[in-house]
Order: structure tokens, then sequence, then C-alpha cells
């Protein structure tokens, strides 16, 4: 239990960290913006809550299906890389958020998902 809790821990800090490094580099390269119209804290906070979720679902979906899973890594952070970079797309093509956006989280998809089932790989086989 503790080693599935720091997954999670590590994971949240994986995908929440590399969007900002990246978005940070696009803004100054694209002049990509902050949102608009609300609070940088109550962005950051929203962020958090999205990407805690999602870090939990990510690595508990891999610890109940690790028989099938294990080792199998790469396969695991395609299909969730795929799954959000159509969430990209599919958020560029309606209003309210650019394509600087849509690139900018797709490269830090890039990043984030292969680390991630890397680690979560390596605590579920680390017995």
């Amino acid at each position: 239990m503790r080693k599935l809790i720091l997954n999670i821990g590590l994971v949240l800090a994986i995908i929440y960290i590399v969007p900002f490094i990246v978005y940070g580099v696009a803004s100054v390269l694209t002049g990509l913006k902050p949102p608009e119209g609300v609070s940088p804290a109550r962005f950051l906070i929203s962020v958090f809550v999205s990407k805690f979720g999602t870090a939990i679902t990510f690595v508990l979906i891999f610890h109940f299906a690790r028989g099938a899973l294990n080792g199998r890594w790469v396969l695991y952070a395609s299909l969730w890389w795929l799954m959000f970079v159509i969430g990209e797309i599919g958020q560029a093509i309606g209003p309210h958020y650019s394509w600087k956006e849509a690139v900018a989280g797709i490269i830090s998809e890039t990043v984030y998902w292969p680390l991630s089932a890397f680690l979560t790989n390596w605590f579920t086989g680390a017995k």
C-alpha cells in the first residue's frame, strides 16, 4: 500500500510539473498566454485536482491489471498518450483553446506518459 501511494504521488508530480515547464518554454517561444478570467491560484488548484484524479486512475488501472500490463509500459503509455492527444486536438477544434496550447499539451504528454508508465511498471514489478 505504501508503494502504491508513493507511486501515485510521483506520477502526480511528473504530470503536474512537466506541463509547467513545457508551457513556460512555449510562452517564451510562441507568446502563449495564461488563461484569462481566473486567478493564478485558482487555475493551479484546478489543474492540481484534475492531475490528482488522473494520477490515481493511471496507477490503479496499471496496479489492478498488472498481470497483463507488467513489462508492457510502452503500450500502456501509448494508450494514455493517444487518449490525451485526441483530447488536445478536440479542444483545439473547439472554442477558447489554441493550437499553441494543444501542441504544448501534446509535447507535455509525450514526455510525462512514458516517464509515468516506466515508473509505475518499476514500482509494480519491484517486490
